[in-house]
């Protein structure tokens, strides 16, 4: 490549001056489900959406997304094809990717009607074994999430009801039908993600009692706490770290965001649950 050609380039960049700035801007690809309520949506109305805003915001960026259900398949057709940059929410412990320091910790929970009066907290209750309970599932064997598992290896079966995590979805907030059988009697109790089952009850016609699940670990290793991260693609250690420093300095603004959607939340390395 010829010194004068380089040097028209050099000056048609000075030429084209602000507006050429403007469309170099950094760009934050965000893999997202586009109807995944409390999470991300479409609208983006989702606390993962308000945290990638106040990511975005931090780093100088420009926000787009690449929707893409959440379903198999999600991490190698998106962050891993190279479409986008960064998951906003995902298990600290899952090994596809390169995760950040967690930025919340949550649990599974026990979901209830405030004037069934319940007080249910622990697994072994005896009351569970009358209960009609209402329990996510990925997949055809309803045993495929840990609530199912505990439950199974109680001998609880017959009394559990399925609850697909992807239901309908050509509706809206497919997820939230868990929590909305709780609250019209078609079940007794659900047992489910925290932050779903935290967000869903808020916005339900009657007063649902959220409590955390008891063990956090059924042994041998079962576990119903989660610290959840960011991730990027492995190699990517740049962008890892720098979203390390904004968790860090932004940790006040985005637990007021998880605090808005309810969800519930043990302190990192600690027992106590705050919501």
């Amino acid at each position: 490549m010829s010194s004068r050609f380089l040097s028209l380039v050099a000056v048609a960049a000075l030429a084209c001056g602000p507006a050429r700035a403007a469309t170099t801007m950094r760009e934050l690809r965000v893999c997202a489900d586009p109807n995944n309520l409390p999470f991300s949506n479409a609208n983006q109305q989702g606390f993962e959406n308000k945290i990638a805003e106040l990511v975005a915001h931090d780093m100088n960026a420009r926000l787009s997304y690449v929707w893409y259900a959440q379903r198999r398949g999600f991490t190698r057709n998106t962050l891993n094809a190279g479409k986008c940059d960064v998951y906003i929410g995902i298990p600290t412990s899952f090994d596809r990717v390169s995760t950040t320091i967690p930025y919340y910790r949550s649990t599974y929970v026990f979901a209830t009607r405030r004037d069934r009066h319940m007080h249910l907290a622990s697994f072994d209750d005896p009351a569970l074994r009358k209960l009609i309970i209402g329990v996510q599932m990925i997949g055809d064997d309803f045993t495929n999430t840990p609530p199912a598992h505990a439950l199974s290896n109680r001998g609880m079966v017959g009394n559990v009801r399925g609850y697909s995590v992807y239901a309908d979805y050509s509706q809206p907030n497919p997820p939230a039908r868990v929590i909305d059988a709780v609250a019209n009697g078609d079940v007794d109790v659900a047992i489910a993600w925290g932050p779903l089952a935290g967000y869903f009850a808020k916005h339900e016609s009657v007063p649902i009692d959220i409590t955390p699940v008891s063990p956090q670990i059924d042994l041998p290793f079962l576990p119903f706490v989660f610290d959840i991260s960011m991730g990027v693609r492995r190699g990517h250690d740049s962008l890892r770290d720098q979203l390390n420093e904004i968790i860090t300095r932004r940790k006040p603004e985005i637990d007021a965001i998880l605090d808005d959607y309810g969800v519930p939340r043990l302190s990192v390395g600690q027992q106590g649950v705050q919501s």
